[in-house]
């Protein structure tokens, strides 16, 4: 029989109401998809850094200062 731990309690699962069993599924699968989400978004960062280093590297300094107006980014 599986168990679960809930605020230090320990509960068989098999003797969850129906109720209790849907409510720990669907926490379950919240807390599955929050970590393929913070996954994704860490990747995500990843990559922003990258293209941040590329267009930093590709860029040639303004030749005026007016030259350099314009979008701000923050790297």
């Amino acid at each position: 029989m599986a168990k679960v731990t809930i605020d230090g309690v320990e509960y068989e699962r098999d003797t969850l109401s129906e109720e209790s069993q849907h409510n720990l599924d669907m926490l379950m699968m919240n807390d599955q998809m929050i970590r393929q989400l913070q996954s994704e978004l860490a990747m995500l960062q990843t990559t922003r850094e990258a293209y941040a280093a590329a267009l930093k590297a590709s860029l040639v300094a303004p030749a005026t200062p007016e030259a350099g107006l314009g979008e701000t980014f923050k790297f």
